[in-house]
């Protein structure tokens, strides 16, 4: 990450504030369990790191602050934030757009899946894997359906906002970016942006 700005620290605690609101607004389905789909609409925050990389720490944060009160104590205050700073660190390094919502599915399924496993089948034993399976794919579909639909938008959305689309541009590095580096014209586009907010 590069050198940290008031900006970014602000975005970053905004970030963590958001994630633990939306993650409260979930009700039961934020911690799943018992057959539930796990579905925060937080996780929806999970693909910022793409545009933002600071946000990576605002959404470990807002993880933690929101498993406090997980019915499945310090496991998954533990294990649940992991899973959330493994997503937002490995999406922040993806090649293109579309990617961004695989690395939050892909560690929350494993990781929450195999922990929700854990308590259900009292540790690993026969009983582990099934239960493995069906809470790796409960935990994916939540993950996929936050992620993928309401990420998605965000993912098109946030690009065409003049102040976030400036800040994409001057952030994002030219090897994490869907779209490719930034071109003499991007930066011709963001500079009249700026005369124009001045």
């Amino acid at each position: 990450m590069k050198q940290l700005t008031a900006r970014k620290l602000t975005l970053a605690g905004i970030t963590a504030a958001l994630y633990v609101v939306l993650s409260y607004v979930s009700g039961e389905f934020a911690f799943g369990g018992a057959g539930i789909v796990q579905c925060r609409l937080s996780e929806a925050l999970t693909v910022l790191p793409f545009f933002f990389p600071e946000t990576v720490w605002g959404l470990f944060v807002g993880c933690i602050l929101t498993n406090i009160l997980s019915p499945m104590g310090a496991a998954d205050l533990v294990l649940g934030s992991l899973a959330t700073l493994i997503a937002g660190l490995a999406t922040a390094r993806v090649g293109k757009k579309w990617m961004a919502p695989i690395p939050p599915v892909l560690s929350n399924g494993i990781i929450i899946g195999a922990m929700i496993a854990w308590f259900e089948a009292d540790g690993f034993n026969r009983a582990f894997w099934p239960a493995f399976a069906l809470n790796g794919a409960l935990v994916a579909a939540g993950e996929i359906s936050t992620c993928c639909i309401l990420g998605g938008l965000l993912l098109a959305v946030l690009p065409r906002i003049p102040y976030f689309r400036k800040q994409i541009q001057t952030e994002r590095r030219p090897d994490s970016c869907g779209e490719g580096p930034v071109t003499t014209e991007d930066v011709t586009i963001a500079g009249e942006d700026e005369a124009i907010t001045e």
